[in-house]
């Protein structure tokens, strides 16, 4: 019958591709920990994406690491610098040397405690919402409350 014919016939092999050992969690995990946030860009409070592509061997070894769409000040080197210290696993697929490319994208965001948020309420006899914007990119906000006294 049908079920005996698909038994009858070998599962077709498809050639494996490298992967970070654990999986997509892993690599974020590992992008967290080992991610320096360049000087320049805690200056200027830069925050963005880095898109990258590489080609990775069936050794699992990191090749040639491009810059597809950059933030600069520095983010763009930090991101190479993390893709190239990254191994994956290696695969065998019966003989066949494979390099693959893969697309990467590393994520660069201030920590909270940098970014310089401050509140300050106020009473007040009107509905009056102020929001200010200094030079150094920190936000102040006043919102001003009606209270009954």
């Amino acid at each position: 019958t049908l079920q005996k014919k698909r038994m009858k016939h070998p599962e077709k092999k498809f050639l494996k591709r490298p992967e970070f050992p654990g999986g997509k969690e892993a690599f974020r995990a590992y992008v967290k920990k080992h991610l320096i946030y360049p000087e320049e860009a805690l200056r200027k409070k830069l925050e963005g994406t880095v898109y990258l592509s590489t080609q990775i061997d069936d050794n699992g070894e990191v090749r040639d690491v491009k810059v597809d769409r950059g933030i600069g000040s520095g983010c763009d080197e930090e991101a190479i610098r993390l893709i190239k210290s990254v191994r994956f696993g290696a695969v065998k697929n019966s003989g066949i040397r494979l390099k693959t490319w893969q697309r990467f994208r590393i994520e660069f965001r201030l920590p909270l405690n940098k970014r310089n948020i401050n509140y300050h309420i106020k009473k007040s006899s009107e509905t009056n919402i102020q929001v200010q914007k200094k030079k150094t990119q920190s936000y102040s906000y006043t919102i001003n409350i009606n209270t009954k006294d």
